[in-house]
Formats: structure tokens, C-alpha cells, sequence
């Protein structure tokens, strides 16, 4: 770290051409053995709570602009939950490097932030109403339920402030950035409609990750924050061919079945199968054997040719029959699994697809197009029929009937069962792999076809890594490495939530389906234009009653029913705290880009993400210069600490036993 302050440092004196460099001499003293942390943090803080107003505010008063400025941005935390040690790990690299600019003579502005919006807030407070779906939301009352938000934001600010202040983290609390504050929604506004009028934001039909916890889509960054490896049943299974292969291969033998083997980790979604995937140039094998037949009667069997010692190990029972590219099993169809979509006609057929591969499985891959993105394009292509019998919640709908109302991950075990029992079953095994779950909630997330809303993002791929390139990393690893690789695939961006406690998306669109006017509204002065209604709130409650005439066709303009992720508001704190454009305009081009940020290491996948991917989409600019990123606190036992595991450790325990400056030293 004190090479980092010396780099930032002089960085920032050749930068604004500041050649006074003070000489701080400190004498060598020695620390008495009995040194009482607790003892002089009590007398320090009695110290600095009695003189703040001659010491601290003379300081702040002193930090203008007439200084060379080093400007730094507080990634904001949220306060219905008590802080972590995690917590004061990322504040002690953020106290630092901000203290020491400003006691070299920059003017160091240090203002805090606090980040309201998010299923964090709106699951405790669910909890507490004892309301489990959005239906007893609406029931509730969705206003009331707003209201009840804004009040358990704060729940926990106090513990909050006495952490800042215990362990002397220099930050403004008394004048904080709040991204459900109208101003900082109102940027925020202003951003999307930017984007909007520039063609970037668009709603499309498509597979996106979905929380049922949460009933609603996530994005690719959340995503990444919530991964873990668990061990799962995969089966194989045996789809048995249509007549039509005989003619295609006269060699076979008529009155003899054929399988195809299919290879999946998701046993779940094999009642929604339709089709069958393999690739053109990839090499099958038909061979003759009786292994896994209870009846021990011969049968064909069609694997990728580099798979075939993965399944039929034994050569004694095993005859080669033909070997064939995929591109001959185009179109040829396959008895349904399952008989709920049976009379689809365009279905239960082979296709060709370049994303299959030998790697892993049999070379032939289920397709069911309502819960797999790779599924859903290429079964659009080839006009293989659309079925999604999953409901919002996760559940089974009555088009499968036997499993009808039942959450599907917990239909595996039932499923496999079925198709064992109707000799459908090949063979079935558990495997460890890495599975995305639902970063706040902790349930499984299932990959689900819906209307959603994005940011095009993954056209600027070029830009973002261009931007990345001029950032500071500390480690220099994180440019091309974590940080790097994820944007050079940075995907759209799923914006959109429906969810209650968020800012709400402003996009207005007409109800009359042949004109499907769309416009983004981008102030409260302009929503007054089109409205003739000034609102003091921009919560769902307040904007969500407001309509207006459509100028295309003169029907009714209604605002689209979701908020926006909350990603999206602490990524607009570079702009949105200073209301910029509606104000503040040049204290914004002075800070930004800003000279230092500092998080943890899961933020590469969240703040420092979403900051990046705006002020390239908004700005055209990198949004920070210089950001260490500081590690992960782990237990004993190498895992994460969270509150959800259980073994968090709370600061003032810690401070409590070890002193606030052992803690600060140690990080």
C-alpha cells in the first residue's frame, strides 16, 4: 500500500503541475509492551468528539478547490443490514490513500453515499409484513408498501455511523448522496433516457437468469456474484427413433430399436423437450449392443464417435454398425419423451447447432427452448415450436399435469424415478459442478424465456476494454485478467425488475398494441409536460398513475410496470450525486473521472462493472482512474464470511477484543 499512496501521489502532482511537497519527519518511538488498544482509542475519540469542530470541520473547510484536487468516489453501502468486517477491510484502503493526498496538500472532497434500492430492503421488509408473492404486495397495498421501504433503509444507519466514527474512517455523513433521493432518481432518469434515445435500450423476448426468491430476472453481473459448486444428478437417457432412420439406413434392421442418447444437468426440463441438437461436421457412431437393456435384447445406439468409450467401455459387447457425420441426422424425428406437447408438428426432430460439442455428454443435446438461451435462438431458427410450462414462481402449470403446481428443481428426483420405471433411463449419476444461485435469496436460479428489458452493452465491447486500458489496477492483474476478460464478453445488460422498491424504468408506452409508441421521459419537468402533474416523489406510487395521449395515435401512454436494477443506481453515483445535468454541472467535470476508487474484489463483477459500462455508454470516458482491490475475509476454513453462512464476524466484536488499531493495521 505505501507504494501505492507514493504512485498516486506523484501521479496527481505531475497531473496538476503541484510542485510544493511537504516533508513530514515522524520520530522513532517505542511501543510499550502493555500498549492498551481499547485504552487509547477511548481516550482518542473522547479526543476527536471534543475538538472536531476546531480540527475535522477546519479541514473540510480548508478543502477547496483552490487546491489541486484528488477526487474519490465511496461506493455506497446499504443500511438495513449491520456491518461486517468485510466492511471496514474495504474503508481502512479507502481512509488511507484519501488521508494521505489530503495531508500532502490535495483538496480531498469525501462525501459518503448510501444505496436504498434492491431486494435487500424489499425481502426484509416482505418478511416482516409476512407477504410471500407479489400478489399479497398488491393486496397490501403497493404505495403503503413503498412508504415501509423508505423507513427500513435506515434501519441499521446508526451502527453504521458509530463503525465510520470508532474506527476513524474520515467520510461526510451528515451530507451523503441517497439513491432514492428525487434529485439523485431524476440522474438517473435523465441517464436512461440518453440511452434510450440513442437506440441502446430495448425489450426483447428471450432467455434471461431468473430468481423465483425474487420473481424476476437478473443480470449477467449478479449472476456472477452468486455461484456455487453442489452436487447434482445428471442423467442420460434413451429417446427412441422414428422409422424414418430405417430408410435413411437401409443396413439397419427394421424390427430392432434405435436410440439416441442425450446427455443433461437439468432433469427438469426434459418434459419441455422438442428437439434434438448435434453439429454438422461432428462424427456419430451407430453401434449394436445389449448393455443397459434389462431384457438383454440387441438394440442400436447412436453417440458422438469420441464419446463412444464413455458409455460402452466393454468392445465384447459392442458392434460398430456405421459411423456418420451429424449433418446426415438433420430433420429426422424421434419418439416425445414426455406426451404433454406430443402433437407440436414441427417438433421431436433433429437440428443442427454449432454451440455442441464432445467435451462433455454424448454429442446430442435436449433442447427445450423456453429454458436455455443456446436452446431458445437455435430452436427459433429452425421454427421448432415454443412451449414454456413454468410459471413466474417456478412452478409446474397444468400442460404437465402430473407435476402440476410443484417447484421443478424438486421434481428431479421424481422424473428420473418415472424414466427409469418406463426403461427410458440410461444411466444416471452424480457430478460436481458450479450452478448459479440467486445472490440475495440463495435459491436456484433457472434460465427462463420473458419479456425483459436491456442496455446494449455487448456492442461496446471494444470501448470498455479501450477505457480499461488507461485504469490503474492494483494488482495490475485485474486489467487484463478478472476485470478484463469479463468485459471483453460483457453481455446485454438485463435492466429491467419486477420488482416494487426500485427506481422506476422510465419508458411510457402506448396501450394500443398496433402503434406500441415508446418514450423515455427523462425529468420531472418533462413529466409535468406530458402529464400536467408535478410529483415530489419518483417512486412507483407517485408516477405509476400518471398517463397521457400518445402523439402517434392518440390512445393512452402508460409507464411499463418495472424498476430498474439497483446496479444501476450505485453505478450512476459518478453523475448522480451532484444531480448532474440539472445541476452542479462543473463540480461534476472537475471530479470525474475520479482519481481513486476501492472495493473488494466481487465488486469486478458488480460497482466497479457498472461504473465502468456507464461512463463508457454516457460519457465516452473511463469513470476512475486508480482502484486497489482489496481481498475477501474468510473463515478458518477458507470460505467467504457472510451473514447467510453464518459466520460473519460484526466489527465492534472484533474492535472489542483486539482494538480498533490492531484491526486498521492488520488490513
Amino acid at each position: 500500500m505505501p507504494a501505492l499512496v507514493f504512485r498516486l501521489t506523484n501521479e496527481f502532482k505531475d497531473r496538476n503541475k503541484y510542485k510544493q511537497i511537504k516533508k513530514i519527519k515522524v520520530n522513532e518511538a517505542k511501543m510499550d509492551k502493555k500498549y492498551d488498544f481499547n485504552k487509547i482509542e477511548k481516550e482518542t475519540l473522547g479526543f476527536w468528539r471534543k475538538n472536531k469542530k476546531q480540527i475535522y470541520d477546519s479541514f473540510q473547510e480548508n478543502n477547496k478547490d483552490k487546491k489541486p484536487l484528488f477526487s474519490w468516489l465511496e461506493g455506497p453501502p446499504t443500511a438495513n443490514a449491520p456491518p461486517g468486517l468485510h466492511h471496514v477491510e474495504a474503508r481502512v484502503s479507502k481512509d488511507l490513500v484519501c488521508r494521505y493526498n489530503f495531508m500532502r496538500g490535495f483538496a480531498v472532497p469525501r462525501k459518503g453515499g448510501w444505496d436504498c434500492h434492491g431486494l435487500p430492503v424489499e425481502i426484509q421488509v416482505q418478511k416482516k409484513l409476512k407477504l410471500k408473492t407479489k400478489k399479497d404486495i398488491y393486496k397490501f397495498g403497493v404505495e403503503k408498501f413503498i412508504n415501509i421501504c423508505k423507513k427500513d433503509v435506515f434501519s441499521f444507519v446508526k451502527e453504521w455511523s458509530d463503525m465510520t466514527e470508532r474506527m476513524g474512517f474520515w467520510v461526510d455523513l451528515d451530507n451523503p448522496y441517497i439513491t432514492m433521493e428525487k434529485n439523485y432518481m431524476e440522474s438517473e432518469w435523465w441517464a436512461l433516457k440518453q440511452l434510450f434515445d440513442k437506440g441502446l435500450i430495448y425489450k426483447d423476448y428471450k432467455v434471461v437468469p431468473y430468481s423465483v426468491g425474487c420473481e424476476s430476472p437478473l443480470s449477467s453481473h449478479e449472476v456472477a456474484l452468486g455461484y456455487q459448486d453442489i452436487i447434482e444428478d445428471t442423467v442420460t437417457i434413451r429417446f427412441e427413433a422414428k422409422e424414418d432412420i430405417y430408410k435413411k439406413f437401409p443396413e439397419l434392421e427394421k424390427g430392432k430399436k434405435l436410440y439416441y442418447l442425450v446427455w443433461t444437468t437439468t432433469p427438469w426440463t426434459l418434459p419441455s423437450n422438442l428437439a434434438i441438437a448435434v453439429k454438422d461436421d461432428i462424427n456419430y457412431i451407430i453401434i449394436e449392443t445389449d448393455f443397459s437393456d434389462k431384457k438383454k435384447e440387441k438394440a442400436y445406439y447412436i453417440i458422438a464417435k469420441d464419446l463412444l468409450e464413455r458409455y460402452f467401455p466393454d468392445k465384447n459387447n459392442r458392434k460398430i454398425i456405421k459411423t456418420i457425420k451429424g449433418k446426415e441426422l438433420e430433420n429426422l424425428g424421434y419418439k416425445p419423451l414426455f406426451n404433454y406437447f406430443k402433437d407440436k408438428a414441427n417438433s421431436f426432430r433433429f437440428i443442427l447447432a454449432d454451440f455442441v460439442t464432445t467435451e462433455e455428454g454424448t454429442g446430442l443435446v435436449h433442447q427445450a427452448p423456453a429454458f436455455g438461451e443456446d436452446d431458445f435462438n437455435i430452436c427459433r431458427e429452425k421454427e421448432i415450436d415454443f412451449v414454456n410450462p413454468v410459471d413466474l414462481e417456478g412452478k409446474f402449470t397444468k400442460e404437465v399435469i402430473d407435476y402440476n403446481g410443484r417447484f421443478v428443481k424438486d421434481c428431479d428426483e421424481d422424473i428420473i424415478k418415472r424414466l427409469d420405471k418406463e426403461e427410458k433411463l440410461f444411466v444416471t449419476y452424480k457430478v460436481k459442478h458450479t450452478y448459479p444461485f440467486c445472490w440475495r435469496t440463495g435459491c436456484p436460479l433457472i434460465y427462463y424465456a420473458m419479456n425483459a428489458w436491456f442496455i446494449s452493452v455487448s456492442k461496446f465491447r471494444d470501448k470498455l476494454v479501450k477505457n480499461n486500458n488507461k485504469i490503474n489496477w492494483y494488482p495490475e492483474s485485474f486489467k487484463q485478467g478478472r476485470f478484463g476478460n469479463w468485459i471483453s464478453e460483457a453481455k446485454d445488460w438485463a435492466l429491467s425488475r419486477n420488482k416494487f422498491w426500485g427506481t422506476p424504468l422510465n419508458i411510457w408506452v402506448c396501450n394500443n398494441e398496433k402503434c406500441n409508441h415508446m418514450e423515455a421521459i427523462g425529468s420531472i419537468k418533462e413529466l409535468k409536460e406530458k402529464t400536467g402533474v408535478e410529483v415530489n416523489d419518483l417512486h412507483i406510487g407517485s408516477v405509476d398513475p400518471l398517463t397521457y395521449k400518445c402523439p402517434k395515435c392518440g390512445k393512452i401512454m402508460k409507464r411499463t410496470p418495472e424498476v430498474i436494477d439497483c446496479w444501476f443506481d450505485s453505478g450512476a453515483a459518478q453523475f448522480a450525486q451532484f444531480h448532474y445535468p440539472f445541476e452542479n454541472k462543473d463540480l461534476f467535470k472537475k471530479r470525474f473521472p475520479y482519481d481513486f476508487i476501492s472495493e473488494s474484489i466481487d465488486q469486478t463483477r458488480g460497482w466497479f462493472y457498472t461504473l465502468h459500462v456507464l461512463s463508457t455508454l454516457l460519457f465516452d470516458d473511463l469513470s476512475y482512474r486508480n482502484v486497489p482491490v482489496t481481498g475477501l475475509l474468510c473463515d478458518e476454513n477458507g470460505e467467504k464470511m457472510s451473514k447467510s453462512k453464518g459466520n460473519m464476524l460484526y466489527p465492534n466484536d472484533v474492535f472489542d477484543k483486539k482494538g480498533v488499531d490492531s484491526v486498521r493495521l492488520l488490513m
